[in-house]
């Protein structure tokens, strides 16, 4: 069996990036930005005052001065600051020629047009042309996710539309006849379907959009027409379950009547073995285990990088380790890599520390609900003591 890192490579060769599209800056947020944002100007565009106060020349301080007018934001001062002169000035607004300083409403004395200021050195709270950035200069690369900050740099860019990578359209297919849908009553030996809701969602949240598809009932033929719709109308099947080793296992022999062409069968992880993928003619198919906890593992370990291929991420992003502290004794581990959800948290002295939860049963959704990470043992890791190193695959935003 491959290991995670191999049959990630693997996979991963089969992946080519999605066409870009120009999109309007509102419509930008949680997009991938794939060709870069140049300023279109100076921020900004001239010497600005970064305090309330007037504007003077430090040559004709300390003294008493004339005032002769106001440069406000938006609006400049249309004549020149001369000697023994001072103007006006809000924060923001365009520095007056001939005047090279800023004194501070709060330190002067004004009675009518006259000002008495301080003594007050040149430079003060000025903010020059090109402070922030100057025309040309390349504010956000291309691989960048689009958040609240991002935007506002475009914005002040001058740019009205982004170029973004096209969000990947994965369909998601759910097998099993145990499964039906919530708000539905199930039979007595049936349970509510979740992995396809948690992978869907994790798909949004990774920026692209999910197509759940109709639950597929253990029939090859089934599986097969679900599978073929999904691939027709995306740029991923998932197929959820259906691919371990038991005589209702029929996902794999359902997508070959499709032309599957397989990449990989098995990984060695824990959880999430029965991990495959492939080719089709209509598009690649990643398979992921039923049990929701193997799933949602491994669409971390394997989907979340599949997609930052297809967007133009910068997929080590979403795969990069961290060290952590153990917060408590781990046994030795088996044969294969093995993922446990933790919760990580940053300790009064500052290391991330990393508490396993004891319960890691492959159909546990709960230990999700507080779990922000994963600790990675290697196989046949030896037994680990609280306070030794580990590595952690964070589970939020890389």
């Amino acid at each position: 069996m491959l290991s995670v890192v191999e049959a990630r490579a693997r996979m991963l060769s089969a992946i080519n990036k999605l066409t870009n599209e120009d999109v309007p800056l509102r419509a930008a947020i949680g997009r991938t930005l794939a060709a870069p944002v140049l300023a279109r100007q100076d921020h900004p565009p001239y010497a600005a005052s970064a305090m309330d106060g007037y504007a003077v020349r430090s040559a004709d301080t300390p003294g008493q001065l004339e005032i002769i007018g106001e440069s406000a934001a938006g609006r400049a001062f249309a004549g020149r600051c001369e000697a023994g002169k001072a103007i006006r000035i809000s924060t923001g607004a365009a520095l007056p020629e001939g005047a090279d300083t800023i004194v501070i409403q709060e330190v002067v004395e004004r009675s009518g047009t006259n000002l008495q200021v301080p003594q007050a050195a040149p430079g003060r709270h000025i903010r020059h042309r090109a402070l922030d950035f100057a025309a040309g200069s390349v504010l956000l690369e291309p691989g960048r996710t689009i958040d609240g900050v991002a935007l506002a740099h475009a914005a002040a860019s001058g740019a009205a539309t982004l170029c973004v990578s096209r969000a990947p359209r994965i369909a998601i297919l759910c097998c099993g006849d145990e499964l039906v849908e919530p708000g539905t009553t199930p039979g007595p030996f049936q349970i509510f379907e979740s992995c396809s809701f948690g992978v869907a969602g994790l798909v949004e949240e990774w920026g692209g959009t999910a197509d759940r598809l109709a639950i597929g009932s253990d029939h090859a033929d089934n599986i097969a027409a679900c599978a073929g719709r999904g691939l027709e109308a995306s740029d991923l099947l998932v197929v959820i379950g259906g691919a371990s080793v038991g005589d209702h296992d029929l996902a794999r022999p359902a997508l070959k009547t499709l032309g599957l062409e397989m990449f990989f069968e098995k990984v060695s992880v824990r959880p999430g073995k029965p991990t495959w993928f492939g080719v089709t003619p209509f598009g690649p198919v990643l398979g992921l285990p039923g049990n929701p906890g193997s799933a949602l593992v491994c669409a971390y370990l394997f989907l979340r990088p599949l997609m930052d291929a297809m967007i133009g991420r910068e997929t080590k992003l979403s795969t990069h380790l961290q060290r952590a502290r153990l917060g408590h004794s781990l046994p030795k581990n088996g044969d294969r890599e093995h993922y446990l959800r933790c919760q990580a948290i940053i300790g009064s002295d500052g290391v991330l520390t990393a508490n396993a939860y004891d319960n890691q049963d492959s159909s546990m959704l709960s230990v999700f609900a507080s779990a922000n990470a994963l600790v990675r043992l290697a196989p046949r890791a030896e037994a680990l003591a609280g306070g030794e190193m580990v590595d952690v695959l964070m589970l939020g935003s890389p």
